[in-house]
């Protein structure tokens, strides 16, 4: 390049640029629903009009994220589709501007600003920013002690007070965008309790099985929030090669998936020849059965008072997590009602199934099974089951088995990898029965602070409160990925 600057460039400027460019500054922002497209209407100047109302792509009409612009002239053209570079082929129009978001992470410098600024605003140890009640709507516990779980849920926090969310959704349903806006209600240091109404309804509208003024499962309520945040997070779905979204649940990496998505590992084994038929599934949470329940429950216990595992405590008689764990983790045989067709011996056998992690989630959410539903039977299951503050899931996960098969598994401190431990952070308990009752959460503000969330009501709690709950969700995050 010489000192007079690039002569492509230059002669670029020649003819009409800056009043291309100038449009373009005046409507070209992120438009990504008709709302925000309509709104940027009414704010520009009438001559600019309906530039705004054209501000997707000239082509498909989308209006993604990776929308481009040309300098040359007044089109937009979509990256993902190519639509940008066919239009920059066939005018010979080369020079575009796109929006690209890129994330703020602080320098060296910075950093030491921040250090020595005594006027910045510090997070203490006592802070109770985050810390917000939510009124009680008719029956709505079971909503508001899954969003206290999930507001205190690390990764999701930092994801939603960074703005990372830009909405694809056409109309102002998009619950994403409302957890977006909770996220910011919570973290505003307002202490008087947050009324989530929008919230409320935008459940009601997108699971209708929720509706109504009736208690309703906290579990359930999970699941529901998480497949319609997991629908609704489309600018962040995987795209192949020819720019189509990933359908394949696996392979989608909005922030739900990224964060609560584990893989299940299901081996089924011939009796016969002993072949493995091996199956992958997403989940979400995994559902432990509970002794007292009709299932048979397999004692798992190793026995002796006083004796540790997991960080668990085994009282005399006590069952615990990893009690349940291993119980979900057991070979199981599947009977001889049950014959598979086995593709080694082409025919139908007995065979045995087992469960393993093949994929461990940011979030460990575990759903203790309570509530039992039958034809001739509906009650609570009141089972106390200890549980840690922190968890180790190296005994169950896939690669485990598999060493322990080879004869290569022995659990000492070197073979227990840390990408594996968990950490509590948030319990969901049920009191009363199953005809009435009520959901409370306890909530980790920080590393070793607990604190009771009863819907509009917070109190400190200990660690001994929450420990000696009884426990209905424990969703656990993995250590080497919280910011504390």
């Amino acid at each position: 390049m010489s000192p007079a600057g690039c002569s492509h460039v230059n002669a670029y400027k020649v003819d009409n640029w800056r009043q291309n460019l100038r449009v373009i500054y005046q409507c070209f922002v992120w438009s990504g629903s008709a709302e925000t497209r309509r709104r940027k209407v009414l704010q520009n100047d009438v001559r600019w009009t309906p530039l705004a109302k054209s501000c997707i792509c000239h082509m498909c009409g989308a209006h993604l994220n990776r929308l481009h612009s040309c300098l040359s002239c007044v089109f937009f053209g979509c990256f993902t589709k190519k639509h940008i570079h066919e239009h920059a082929k066939n005018k010979r129009h080369n020079l575009g501007v796109g929006e690209k978001y890129s994330t703020w992470e602080p320098t060296k410098r910075e950093l030491e600003l921040l250090r020595h600024n005594p006027k910045r605003r510090k997070i203490t140890t006592n802070c109770t920013i985050g810390l917000r009640g939510l009124i009680n709507l008719g029956n709505t516990c079971f909503m508001n002690c899954i969003v206290q779980a999930l507001t205190h849920t690390p990764l999701l926090r930092d994801f939603f007070l960074s703005d990372r969310h830009k909405c694809e959704m056409q109309s102002n349903s998009c619950l994403v965008c409302e957890m977006s806006q909770l996220f910011q209600e919570f973290y505003s240091g307002h202490r008087w309790p947050h009324i989530p109404f929008r919230l409320l309804h935008l459940v009601w509208t997108h699971a209708r099985h929720l509706a109504g003024y009736e208690q309703q499962d906290a579990h359930e309520f999970l699941i529901a929030a998480l497949d319609v945040l997991h629908r609704h997070c489309k600018g962040d779905t995987t795209r192949d090669d020819n720019g189509k979204k990933a359908n394949n649940p696996n392979h989608c990496s909005c922030i739900i998936d990224q964060i609560f998505t584990g893989g299940l590992q299901s081996d089924v084994t011939c009796q016969v020849c002993h072949g493995v038929s091996t199956t992958i599934d997403p989940f979400w949470d995994i559902s432990l059965d509970l002794p007292g329940s009709s299932t048979p429950f397999w004692p798992l216990s190793p026995g002796g008072d006083g004796l540790t595992v997991n960080g668990e405590s085994h009282l005399s008689g006590a069952t615990t997590l990893t009690d349940c764990l291993r119980r979900f983790t057991r070979p199981e045989h599947l009977g001889s009602s049950a014959k598979i067709k086995c593709g080694g011996c082409h025919s139908y056998q007995e065979s045995t199934k087992q469960l393993t992690m093949k994929k461990l989630p940011i979030v460990a959410c575990f759903h203790l099974k309570r509530f039992e539903h039958s034809a001739k039977l509906r009650r609570k299951i009141t089972t106390y089951v200890s549980f840690p503050l922190e968890l180790d899931m190296t005994p169950f996960i896939a690669s485990s088995k598999e060493s322990r098969m080879n004869g290569q598994y022995q659990q000492t401190v070197e073979v227990l990898n840390n990408d594996n431990k968990y950490s509590l952070f948030a319990v969901v308990n049920h009191q009363g029965t199953l005809e009435s009752g009520h959901y409370t959460s306890f909530i980790r503000q920080h590393k070793d602070q607990w604190f009771k969330c009863d819907d509009a009501i917070i109190t400190k709690a200990s660690i001994k409160d929450v420990l000696d709950s009884e426990g209905y969700l424990l969703f656990y995050h993995k250590q080497f990925l919280e910011y504390e």
